[in-house]
């Protein structure tokens, strides 16, 4: 709640008994206090409020990207935005003080949205990755400054497929040679590129990418046929296989793979949000709200023990 301004008079006054020596220690506080509320500051009971950025301390908010069409991590229901990841944050807001604002947009603008200041943080089940650190492109060229990330989930690739496997595929290893959907910009993306190459070098045909902008959209052409698998993050792909057409749509094949941790991205020069940030996810980690919130989306097997900074690879 922001504090209220005193007026110009009750501030005056206590200047005035400063001055004049009267309850001295009491009078430097109240001066101070006086000070910062005239200015606009912010006050808060929360545990991690002053680790904050003094301007995220003032704003009251931190604006957050994302790519809300990742069930059950994130994704729009009632003209809101909810999943795993904005209860976590609405837990580390507990902790930090202010609130946690999402809105969402593409994923592959989500990083240059958060260096060009648009966003604080961003939030959207991204893979903590050393490219993504560095700034690097698809082809290890530099794009950007990069991001420091803090790891608070951990996840792995997953094949999905129709509902009844008709083709029989068991693994990422029998996509060679057919066509498969994923999203554009994704670290899931990127395993069908490496597996692919793998086909090749087995002698055996590429697999024929299909990348699309959208999840959504490669969920489509799976189901419409046009692609025999889909590839997603984990969590992504199993809550798929049991919500799309009440469980009748899609279903997992396989383990998964390529496991690695999800982070909150966050600008490389803004060293002291990010350590908040870190505080905050061990803070809740501690308390037992972190559980809470995996459980309540069932998603507790990327639960970890621990938050971590850049330990992506």
């Amino acid at each position: 709640m922001t504090a209220r301004i005193p007026s110009r008079r009750a501030f005056t006054a206590v200047a005035a008994a400063c001055s004049a020596g009267l309850l001295l220690s009491a009078c430097g506080n109240q001066t101070a206090d006086a000070e910062k509320e005239k200015a606009g500051g912010r006050k808060s009971s929360a545990p991690l409020f002053d680790k904050l950025p003094a301007d995220i301390r003032q704003a009251g908010v931190i604006k957050v990207g994302t790519d809300a069409q990742y069930a059950p991590m994130e994704y729009e229901e009632g003209g809101r935005i909810v999943g795993v990841d904005p209860d976590i944050a609405a837990e580390l807001g507990k902790k930090l003080g202010v609130k946690f604002a999402f809105t969402s947009g593409s994923f592959e603008g989500l990083i240059t949205a958060l260096n060009s200041g648009r966003h604080d943080v961003v939030i959207s089940s991204m893979s903590d990755t050393k490219a993504r650190q560095r700034g690097l492109d698809e082809k290890g060229k530099k794009a950007g400054k990069g991001v420091d990330f803090v790891d608070y989930f951990v996840a792995g690739t997953a094949v999905y497929v129709e509902k009844g496997n008709p083709l029989g595929i068991k693994s990422i290893a029998d996509l060679c040679g057919r066509p498969t959907a994923v999203q554009r910009g994704t670290t899931f993306e990127k395993s069908v590129q490496t597996q692919s190459k793998a086909c090749v070098k087995a002698a055996k045909p590429a697999i024929e990418i299909e990348s699309f902008d959208t999840d959504a959209e490669a969920q489509t052409r799976v189901k419409s046929g046009g692609a025999v698998a889909g590839v997603n993050d984990y969590p992504v792909a199993l809550d798929l296989s049991r919500k799309a057409d009440g469980g009748k749509a899609f279903e997992v094949v396989g383990e998964q793979v390529d496991a690695g941790p999800f982070g909150i991205a966050v600008d490389k020069d803004n060293a002291q949000l990010r350590d908040a940030l870190k505080a905050a996810v061990d803070a809740i980690i501690a308390d037992g709200t972190y559980k809470e919130v995996l459980a309540k989306w069932d998603a507790a097997s990327g639960a970890v023990t621990k938050a971590t900074v850049n330990a992506g690879s």
